[in-house]
């Protein structure tokens, strides 16, 4: 689509509206010229201390126009953000009236949609208050904004037990037994790189005491812990052993308010009762079965080399070990799922018993199976009935979410969220996904986020991205945790 702007060059607010509301379209910076058929001319201008935007905007064959206006008030940062919001809301307001629809999320474009109810809620608004900004400031629809309220509210509290040198810990296992077909991670597949899992745990190991030696002399605070992948379980389990006793021992005291230790074992064909007695020993709280769904046609079209009595042993195994919190992801969405399909997943998943179900929306990843080799998916209504289907399913059973998220390319615009009975939170999901605290990661791939809440500054550091990169840059660690250092020394 081609875009052309009058009076402004807020281009990436358009680009992300354009991407997220006309999938498959792509921004062209040319001049409109007649005959085209997919432009929009979005133009701003100041009067008076107000802006005044509007955006023509044509899609195969039907033009359509919207109009805004929004009062500039505060800081210069204050008014770049009115700014941003205005331009976005008169672009989203003209693809509205040229279509005809209101996505689940309104014009919003981000990972964190119910950030807007946690910072509304810590500025001394009511819950009403902020859930009447997603809905007429941002247009998202009731329902979801219902949703964003209650995570929005969760992080909220959760913000309230964090000081200000509490951090969080994530360390990144980038192995897989196979690559499943929705996956764009990177992650490698323990058949093809088998010689590099030995020195991945040397060079993760070393990196880890180092971080925890830093984290001490900070005097920085351990909260939560989250070991992911990839999948964690593909270790060996004296390598399980070896990471863990890694951690405690280079954290020490920096772990004395550490009250969650999760492990995301992931695949069920990576569990065994050995492993799952090193977790237990190192006082593991939380470990992560995750079928992504019950179906035996749709896991042997993921490339998942399990059916679903093996999820069941698994399951058992982690009862058997009396873990005090389990969690059970599903995808809505999978190649060759049904509605009917996901329902039975789901009733399969409750009648486990675990205190957490998380339940993703499948997004379609570059690079992944799905979009390489054209794997058949379902629509976004059959999408939609598998999430109309689970939020009222799990509410009955007790349920509420307590974290959400979402991401680009998603089936429908939908989103991933995390269900939880009372006392059975992840606070790592709350912390990573509201940015309430720095997350200090170790491993390839791993992104190190650093949060100042008081002052809204977060800065990023980046490990290397593949495993043998990891193992030969220990000069890029030694530097992203001095940076980390030098964060809280201010």
């Amino acid at each position: 689509m081609k875009l052309e702007f009058r009076g402004h060059d807020e281009r990436y607010t358009v680009e992300q509206s354009l991407l997220n509301l006309f999938p498959g379209e792509l921004p062209v910076y040319e001049p409109i010229r007649p005959g085209d058929d997919a432009w929009a001319m979005v133009s701003c201008r100041e009067e008076e201390g107000r802006l005044l935007v509007t955006t023509d905007l044509r899609y195969r064959g039907e033009t359509a126009t919207a109009f805004h206006t929004a009062a500039l008030s505060g800081t210069d940062y204050d008014r770049e953000g009115q700014r941003r919001h205005a331009v976005g809301s008169c672009f989203f307001q003209a693809y509205r009236a040229r279509t005809g629809n209101t996505p689940p999320w309104g014009m919003l474009t981000g990972v964190r949609p119910d950030k807007l109810v946690t910072e509304a809620l810590a500025e001394g608004k009511t819950p009403a208050a902020a859930r009447r900004l997603l809905e007429e400031a941002y247009f998202v629809t009731p329902r979801r904004a219902a949703l964003a309220l209650e995570t929005g509210t969760a992080a909220f509290e959760a913000a309230k037990g964090l000081g200000p040198r509490d951090i969080a810990v994530y360390i990144g296992i980038p192995f897989c037994p196979t690559r499943c077909a929705y996956c764009s991670f990177v992650s490698q597949s323990v058949e093809k790189s088998f010689s590099l899992v030995d020195p991945y745990v040397d060079a993760l190991t070393a990196e880890i005491e180092s971080g925890g030696r830093m984290a001490q002399e900070a005097n920085l605070k351990v909260r939560a812990m989250y070991m992911g992948g990839g999948t964690p379980t593909t270790l060996t389990a004296p390598q399980l052993d070896r990471v863990l006793f890694a951690f405690e021992n280079a954290f020490g005291r920096a772990l004395d308010r550490c009250g969650e230790i999760t492990v995301e074992a992931g695949r069920p064909d990576t569990i065994t009762a050995e492993k799952l007695a090193v977790l237990k020993a190192h006082g593991v709280h939380r470990v992560s079965v995750n079928p992504q769904t019950m179906e035996e046609s749709v896991l042997r079209a993921i490339g998942r080399r399990h059916g679903s009595g093996d999820i069941e042993e698994a399951m058992e195994l982690a009862a058997r070990c009396g873990f005090p919190h389990v969690n059970m992801d599903l995808i809505a969405g999978l190649p060759e799922d049904t509605a009917e399909g996901f329902r039975r997943s789901l009733d399969r998943c409750l009648e486990f018993g675990t205190d957490n179900v998380t339940v993703h929306t499948l997004a379609l990843k570059k690079g992944s199976r799905i979009l390489l080799e054209g794997l058949t998916i379902p629509g976004p209504e059959a999408v939609g009935e598998m999430l109309d289907y689970a939020e009222p399913a799990l509410r009955n059973a007790g349920y509420a979410p307590y974290y959400l998220y979402r991401q680009k390319y998603m089936s429908g615009s939908f989103e991933n969220i995390g269900w939880t009975r009372p006392g059975g939170e992840c606070l790592y999901n709350i912390y990573i996904m509201s940015e309430l605290c720095s997350i200090l990661s170790f491993g390839a791939g791993g992104s190190t986020k650093m949060v100042d809440p008081a002052r809204r500054l977060i800065q990023r550091r980046f490990n290397p991205k593949y495993p043998k990169e990891y193992t030969e840059r220990p000069d890029k660690l030694r530097s992203n945790q001095a940076d980390f250092a030098a964060f809280y020394a201010r």
